[in-house]
Parts: C-alpha cells; sequence; structure tokens
C-alpha cells in the first residue's frame, strides 16, 4: 500500500521526528491517519483515556484546562509540527488537558501502542520528545506566570475602583442640600474614570422630561428636553448604557451642541441612574475619557456608583420633606388657631358690611361695605386656603367654564389694586374657548401672582397678562416690568416658606399657586431677569 507523501512531509516537520531518516519516517507514516477538523472541534477532552497521540500538519491547537469555577484557563496553543495528547501516553495516567482546535486543523493520529513502541525502540524519539516536554513545561510555566501578573494587575485596579467607590459613596453622603448633592455626584462621576466633563440629567415624572442645571457664563441655567429625544432622552426611557467611542461616526450624537458651544466630543458614555427599585430616576452622560475610550471597567463603576447617588439624593429629599413637613405643621397649628379665633369676628364684621350697605342709602357708602365684605372674604379664603395647604387637603370644585369670561372677572378686580399702585394692566387675551377649572381656586392663584408683580415694581409700572391657545393646552403669562429676581430665588420660588423683597407674607404663596395648576393637570414655569421683570407662565389643558 503506497503512503501519501504528505504524510511523510508532515511528519518530517514534526519536532519530535528531528534527526529521522526517510525510511524510518515512512515505516511511522504506514501507521498515521490523516484528519481535518473544523474550528471549535474539541479533539481531546480532559479525564479520559489516552488512545492516540497526534501531530499536527496544519491549522492551530488551543491545549487548556477548566477551573473548578467553570473558567478555561489556556497552556498553551500550537501550530503545524508539534505533538498533541503525548502526555497521557508516556505516564500512563488519565489526560490532564482539553485540545481545541482554533482555526481549520489536519492532524495524523498515532496509535498508543505504536507510540509506546517507538519510544522504547528509538532513543532519538525519546530525546526528542523529553526536550519538547522540557520546552513545554517552560511555556506553561511562563503563560501561568503571565496570567497570575495579569489578574494582579485586575485585583489591583477592581481594589482601585473600589476604593474610588468608597471615597464617591462618602463625597455624596456629606450633605442633604439638594443642589449641591447634584454637584458632588457628578463631580465625583466625573473624576472618578476620568471623563473631560458631563452632565447628570434627573428624571420628571410629571412632565416626563430630563432636567439638568448647567454653568452658562457665572449663571446657573436649568435645561430640559423630554425623555425618549437624544442620547440621553434614550437612556432615560429603556434603561439601555450607551458608549460611543467614537461620537462623530455615531448617527445617535447630535453635533449642533459641539458647534454651538466650541467643544469637541470625541466619545461619549451615557447610563441610568436607578434607585434601589430598579427605577430609572436619572441619567449621567460623561464626555471624552482623559486617555482612549471609556471601557467596561467604567461601566461597572458608574453603575455602582448610582446605587450610592441614588440613596444619597433620596436622603436628601426626605430631609427636605422632613424640615418642610415640620415647618408647614407648625403654621397649619398656627393657622388652625387664627381661623378658630376670627371666625366669629370675621362674621361679626361681614354682617355689619352688609347692614351698613342695606341701611346708608349713599352710593359711596354702599361701596365701601362691598370692599369690606370682599377684604372679609379673602382674608378668611386665604386662612383657609393656607390651613389647607399645610394639611396636604385637595378639594377642587371644577366646572367646564368660559374661559374669556373667567378671565375678564380676575383681571377687572385686579385692574382696581393695581391702579392704586400705578402699575398699568394691558389685557392681550386671545383665547376664547371653555375650560374645565376651579374658580374660586384659579382666582387666587391670578391675584396672588399680580400681587406678586405689584409688589416687585414699587415705583410702578406694567402688568402684562396674556392668553392663547397652545397645542392642548390654554397658556397664561403674566409678565411685569419689576426687578426681578436672582437665580437662586428663581429657582425655589416654589418651594414653602420661600419669600424674596417681601416684609410680609407666608412663604407659601408660590407653593400654593403651583399647587393649585398641579391640581388642574396643568404646568407652571418662570422667567426672569435681574433689572428686567419677571414672566410667570401657566398652561392649563383644554377639553
Amino acid at each position: 500500500m503506497a503512503i501519501p507523501g504528505r504524510h511523510v512531509e508532515a511528519l518530517r516537520a514534526c519536532v519530535i521526528f528531528d534527526g529521522l531518516t526517510d525510511v524510518e519516517l515512512q515505516a511511522i507514516a504506514a501507521n498515521v491517519t490523516e484528519h481535518s477538523f473544523p474550528p471549535g472541534h474539541l479533539l481531546v477532552e480532559a479525564h479520559g483515556s489516552a488512545g492516540s497521540v497526534y501531530f499536527i500538519g496544519s491549522g492551530k491547537i488551543k491545549v487548556s484546562r477548566l477551573t473548578n469555577y467553570g473558567e478555561e484557563t489556556t497552556l498553551n496553543v500550537l501550530s503545524a509540527g508539534n505533538i498533541v495528547g503525548e502526555l497521557s501516553v508516556v505516564d500512563g495516567r488519565e489526560r490532564s488537558a482539553r485540545a481545541t482546535c482554533i482555526e481549520p486543523t489536519t492532524v495524523y493520529s498515532l496509535p498508543k501502542n505504536d507510540f509506546e513502541q517507538l519510544l522504547n525502540s528509538n532513543t532519538i524519539v525519546a530525546r526528542n520528545i523529553l526536550k519538547e516536554l522540557t520546552s513545554r513545561l517552560r511555556q506553561a510555566n511562563d503563560n501561568i506566570v503571565h496570567q497570575l501578573e495579569e489578574q494582579r494587575k485586575a485585583t489591583e485596579i477592581r481594589l482601585q475602583k473600589l476604593q474610588q467607590l468608597i471615597e464617591a459613596s462618602k463625597i455624596v453622603n456629606s450633605t442633604l442640600d439638594l443642589d449641591k448633592l447634584l454637584g458632588l455626584i457628578l463631580d465625583a462621576a466625573v473624576k472618578s474614570i476620568e471623563a473631560d466633563r458631563g452632565t447628570l440629567f434627573l428624571v420628571d415624572d410629571i412632565k416626563k422630561e430630563l432636567w439638568s442645571k448647567v454653568l452658562q457664563g457665572d449663571n446657573m441655567v436649568e435645561i430640559r428636553l423630554p425623555v425618549g429625544k437624544g442620547i440621553a432622552g434614550y437612556v432615560a426611557e429603556t434603561g439601555q448604557t450607551i458608549n460611543i467611542p467614537d461620537a462623530y461616526s455615531d448617527p445617535r450624537f447630535n453635533p449642533e451642541v459641539d458647534k454651538r458651544t466650541g467643544y469637541r466630543t470625541r466619545n461619549v458614555l451615557c447610563m441610568p441612574m436607578k434607585n434601589k427599585d430598579g427605577k430609572i430616576i436619572g441619567v449621567f452622560q460623561l464626555l471624552n475619557k482623559n486617555e482612549g475610550v471609556f471601557t467596561r471597567d467604567d461601566e461597572q463603576f458608574i453603575d455602582a456608583f448610582s446605587a450610592h447617588a441614588s440613596v444619597a439624593l433620596e436622603n436628601a429629599r426626605l430631609a427636605q420633606e422632613m424640615v418642610s413637613n415640620e415647618r408647614l405643621s407648625a403654621v397649619g397649628r398656627m393657622a388652625s388657631t387664627i381661623i378658630h379665633d376670627i371666625k366669629n369676628p370675621m362674621g361679626t364684621i361681614r354682617v355689619y358690611a352688609q347692614v351698613m350697605k342695606k341701611k346708608s342709602g349713599n352710593e359711596e357708602a354702599s361701596k365701601l361695605a362691598d370692599e369690606m365684605i370682599r377684604q372679609v372674604d379673602r382674608f378668611v379664603n386665604m386662612t383657609q386656603e393656607i390651613l389647607d395647604f399645610t394639611r396636604g387637603v385637595s378639594s377642587m370644585n371644577i366646572q367646564e367654564l368660559d374661559f374669556e369670561e373667567v378671565m375678564n372677572s380676575v383681571l377687572d378686580f385686579i385692574e382696581k389694586d393695581l391702579t392704586k399702585n400705578n402699575v398699568q394692566l394691558v389685557r392681550k387675551a386671545e383665547f376664547a374657548g371653555k375650560v374645565n377649572l376651579d374658580q374660586d381656586k384659579l382666582v387666587r392663584v391670578f391675584y396672588n401672582i399680580a400681587s406678586n408683580a405689584r409688589d416687585a415694581m414699587p415705583q410702578g409700572g406694567s402688568l402684562t397678562v396674556r392668553t392663547i391657545r397652545d397645542n392642548g393646552f390654554v397658556k397664561i403669562e403674566f409678565s411685569d416690568s419689576g426687578t426681578g429676581m436672582p437665580e437662586e430665588v428663581k429657582k425655589k420660588i416654589f418651594e414653602p416658606f420661600m419669600t424674596y423683597g417681601k416684609k410680609h407674607g407666608t412663604g407659601l404663596g408660590m407653593s400654593i399657586v403651583k399647587k393649585v395648576i398641579d391640581d388642574h393637570k396643568g404646568k407652571i414655569e418662570i422667567d426672569s431677569v435681574m433689572g428686567e421683570g419677571t414672566t410667570i407662565r401657566m398652561f392649563l389643558p383644554t377639553p
């Protein structure tokens, strides 16, 4: 039977047959069998018995072992001219490793008995096997040492990240001031993963928006974007992590912000911030890794850090609520006492005013009596409103009303008060239609806003009231030409007990205003510039 020449040539290239004659190679080749295997084929399994040894003609084979934890450790990668599966034949024990083809591979198998006979009869082969085993042992040692070094580096990096996480957690738990906390969280995230800059967005569940505060010049400006829009909006909506190594080659990146600011974004890491219940409460958007791109380790760090950050945010909110609730409780107790003490006297004054109006027969006295009745009612209603607010009571008397009539009635009432204070009322009503609202509460809202505008114009000025239809809402704007307010006041204007430039008042007016608008399923915004004036903008849904 003719022996294929490729068998002999393959054996000639094998290191353990170095020094053998052609006659000897042909004798060995007569006992081998050629096999071809695809990538991924398991040639030898660990813990099995040896039936053959294999000589690699072409391709590559990985020799590896599985740890007790199921992890695969590579011991060697063998190519053409190497032998596989010889150890169990030499020492007579079961196989200690597995051999897997990692590319299309051709091998030549020699039965165990023939290989043992070859070792016993040919000293050259025996010596070559010994040299090969020694070389393999050295290489395996080098591989193991290299892997240990890599594991050591990885462990040191993990320990460093853990220390960074601990330090970052200490920082974000160092304050209960919500605005300061947001800055600390973002700063810790940026520094920990060596980003150049970033933005921390929080989710507004009511408006379905993301909001954040960014520094523009010397002022902090609030920015908002809808959930689902842009990279941050997509992350807030889906909870997915987006890691973009090259921003300008990714269609999801919008370069318009770079064009406006002159900043050059290279890479982006955008990740959700979740609370302990897994709910998305914010989004980290981090830009430009100092060196290279954002890695999987960076993602894992932000993921772990976000859990600590969300707890710190929750603690800050709870602390603010506790302080606010305690103050509201104190005001509620005071309001309850006031209402109890003044109910009878106010009722008496109101009755006397009605009697005076009927008996006076004088037009001027009648007007004064009407004003007394109006002011008594306003005082009682305001006190009751404060009491309801402090108790969390929210009773609504919603009716479908002609909005234009309601506004004209309110503005007629407001105009009298403004005229006395040299403030001109400018009416720009463009909306006419039906709106579902509680008229009494909306009247108090508009009066409260107009009163604040009046106080902001002690030397007089103008208050412009606009109404217009706006995408399913009626938009109402109160714009004054007053003193305006600084940014730190504007951002807290709807918080309880917040007052600015007033020596009187409870500091609950704008909090009550916001609650009334919220109860109407509407929304309220504020724009203000120091020295130029303030605009309060409200949106009420239309049927």
